[in-house]
């Protein structure tokens, strides 16, 4: 999943753009959109017979979990990754949340991951695992990882993930004292 180079990711450039994005989740989100509908359709047109109690419950039921799919896959639909020159950002979906913004020098290093999967993280989402550290997966493929000076980490699925380590590692170059600029 690979983008052609736009003007903005040049190496002169003073900001990299780079974004990921999984069409698969949209199904979910339709699944998510299916269920608040079962539930309007039972609170609407019910011939239950049982009582109040389980149609409410019912109701609820669906409109809650399809509310749930549906806000919980857009939010995952994409990532957007933004590094300029004194910090990484990186948002999610459509509203932009979760947003994290990370200061280049927090960051120790650079690498790049040519095989994110989303079942090595246990699904897509932002995720955390003891051995493993944090990532925002939002599809299979090509990542970035940032080393952090306390040793944590943070894997970002990202398209052009390569030229995103080479610019983080050329800006964290220059940011070193003594280096040359």
């Amino acid at each position: 999943m690979r983008d052609h180079p736009s003007a903005e990711n040049t190496p002169d450039s003073d900001v990299w753009h780079g974004r990921a994005t999984n069409r698969f989740q949209w199904v979910f989100a339709l699944v998510g959109a299916a269920c608040m509908a079962l539930g309007i359709e039972l609170a609407v047109d019910s011939a239950w017979t049982s009582g109040v109690a389980p149609l409410v419950m019912s109701v609820v039921g669906c409109i809650a979990a399809g509310l749930l799919v549906l806000f919980g896959t857009l939010a995952f639909v994409h990532v957007d990754l933004k590094l300029d020159r004194e910090c990484l950002e990186i948002r999610c979906g459509h509203i932009g949340l979760p947003r994290r913004r990370i200061p280049l020098a927090h960051v120790a290093g650079a690498d790049f991951e040519p095989h994110v999967t989303p079942r090595h993280w246990g699904g897509w989402g932002y995720r955390w695992r003891p051995e493993m550290g944090t990532a925002v997966v939002v599809r299979r493929g090509e990542g970035v990882v940032l080393r952090f000076w306390d040793g944590r980490t943070l894997t970002i699925t990202v398209d052009d993930a390569e030229s995103a380590v080479q610019v983080i590692r050329d800006r964290l170059r220059q940011g070193t004292p003594g280096a040359a600029h």
